[in-house]
């Protein structure tokens, strides 16, 4: 895929899920929405792994983003824009989910007292994020909209250590985000936080 002036060129690789095909048809025309989560996991193996685990019996498929992008860069699609893919609640039929690879809570989500995000996105994310971005946007007209996982799902659970404390269910893509850089480059509007 051709570059945009100044971007390195998108190093994209195709990686289809072993389900895919059981996701549920859409037209891609009625995508307008762009959701950007973090993996929680501590490299791209592991989320491929949690990504291929069937969590729906009736359909035989799991919970995954449709593209992934690795620390240095390189982006992979797991799942085809034209497939419905499980990563935000209420919002799948309408969205694009881009994974970034990242430790964010990991293994301990939702102990009280680790709720830090200490890892930051690389440079070479950052950049293949907005190289996708911009190839999505120019193959999808109606895209227009982008958001964080922690914007839409704004639920709060009980605490692992500490039932009386409640935490966010969702805290990606984080702190650590560059949401200035990514939406002046990208040309998208940020959707406004949900309410809880």
């Amino acid at each position: 895929m051709v570059a945009s002036a100044g971007m390195p060129p998108l190093n994209l690789t195709s990686a289809p899920l072993p389900y895919e095909a059981r996701l549920t048809p859409r037209d891609p025309a009625s995508i307008d929405l762009v959701v950007i989560h973090c993996t929680e996991l501590p490299d791209l193996a592991t989320a491929r792994e949690y990504g291929e685990r069937v969590l729906y019996d009736e359909s035989g498929t799991g919970n995954s983003g449709h593209y992934y992008i690795d620390r240095d860069g390189s982006v992979l699609r797991y799942v085809s824009e034209d497939r419905i893919a499980h990563h935000v609640r209420g919002y799948n039929p309408r969205s694009i989910g881009i994974e970034l690879v990242n430790i964010g809570r990991y293994p301990h989500w939702l102990n009280s007292r680790r709720q830090a995000m200490p890892e930051d996105y690389t440079p070479a994310q950052i950049e293949a994020l907005i190289a996708l971005l911009n190839d999505l946007t120019r193959r999808l007209p109606s895209l227009r909209l982008i958001a964080g996982h922690e914007d839409l799902d704004t639920a709060q659970v009980e605490s692992s250590d500490d039932p009386s404390v409640l935490v966010q269910r969702k805290l990606d893509p984080g702190p650590w985000f560059p949401w200035p850089r990514v939406l002046a480059a990208c040309g998208l509007e940020r959707l406004p936080r949900a309410s809880a």
